[in-house]
């Protein structure tokens, strides 16, 4: 069985920079032909310039033959310029700022203290129609791990689109029924995009016969219900729901650590671990919206007009990819896929 599909877009990806960018680019240009790209390097991207600059690496990087197209965001601090706002919108490359609460996950520390910091760059985000991604989970100590995104809601987002309502928000990697029906109960101004780990795992495949370092991810992955709230969410047809892989790699050994690191390296299968959840749920008839269609209407762009196909054929991940001096460990490493990205 093969289908075909319009070529899709990743609404949220890490890329790394230097070698490792190096490493994982082509893993992405091969499926996508665009991707967000979050700016949460070290020391993050800040400006537009810095955004620039990232640009031209990310490009120099892809392989000769590559039709990818990155679309850049900025990192959000309590120190950003509403004028560094018109900048980022008159570039043409920048297609959005990301809001990390301080200390929520990968290279996060720079991120906001309070949202409230932040409210005269947010009037002129609404005002230059330049959408703020958010990654939605509080930081507080007090609240459970498996509560922070529905707390970030009734606390901070509630918030910011009652204070900004024309504002374009990305609500990222859901991961809770809450985040699926808070989406659902907000005008089109508000989407989400969902990951291949948060519709395929449950919070048990954390401890499959042990710690399973290469399952950990922020937001952490919940329980079975909420999986299902999100499965239904990404075959519905709803537009507001949208691909978005959060493929963020790490080396073996800062994953496989005493602290290991938050993410899942998914790139080398992108648009194929979609197809399995899909197929499962019987509505491959929704992939190409979801996939191709949601993210480039919300973020007004053009549709992409060539097409990709996938093979209802298995294949096994390898154990692992290079990754500069050190090993990649990828999502599903040594099983199989069952789905295949045919060639070109």
């Amino acid at each position: 069985m093969k289908i075909s599909l319009l070529r899709p877009d990743d609404w949220h990806l890490h890329l790394r920079d230097g070698v490792s960018l190096n490493a994982v680019v082509a893993h992405t240009a091969e499926r996508f032909g665009r991707a967000i790209v979050m700016p949460n390097l070290k020391p993050p991207v800040t400006t537009t310039e810095l955004a620039r600059e990232y640009r031209a690496r990310i490009l120099a990087a892809l392989p000769a033959s590559a039709r990818f197209e990155p679309l850049m965001s900025l990192y959000l601090t309590d120190h950003t310029a509403p004028t560094e706002v018109a900048r980022a919108k008159q570039s043409g490359f920048v297609h959005a700022i990301k809001y990390y609460p301080a200390g929520a996950t990968t290279h996060a520390d720079a991120g906001v203290s309070a949202l409230d910091k932040t409210f005269a760059v947010l009037a002129a985000m609404e005002e230059q129609d330049l959408p703020l991604l958010v990654h939605g989970e509080v930081t507080d100590s007090q609240v459970d791990v498996f509560d922070r995104e529905a707390v970030f809601i009734d606390r901070v987002l509630s918030d910011v689109t009652r204070r900004f309502p024309a504002l374009r928000v990305v609500f990222e990697h859901i991961t809770t029924k809450e985040a699926v029906d808070f989406v659902k109960s907000q005008p089109a101004t508000i989407a989400a995009t969902l990951t291949p780990q948060h519709l395929l795992l449950d919070r048990n495949a954390l401890f499959e016969g042990g710690i399973r370092p290469h399952h950990y991810c922020l937001p952490i992955l919940k329980r079975a219900h909420h999986r299902e709230a999100l499965i239904d969410a990404a075959i519905s047809g709803n537009p507001k729901f949208f691909l978005g892989t959060d493929s963020a790699p790490h080396a073996k050994h800062s994953k496989e650590a005493a602290c290991g690191c938050a993410g899942i390296y998914s790139a080398h299968a992108g648009i194929e671990l979609y197809a399995e959840v899909f197929e499962q749920a019987g509505r491959l008839d929704q992939l190409e919206g979801f996939a191709s269609h949601h993210g480039a209407d919300f973020y007004r762009l053009p549709r992409h007009t060539d097409r990709i196909t996938l093979s209802k054929d298995p294949w096994t991940v390898p154990t692992h990819y290079a990754f500069g001096d050190d090993r990649l460990i990828p999502f599903r490493a040594g099983s199989t896929v069952a789905w295949r990205l045919c060639s070109p």
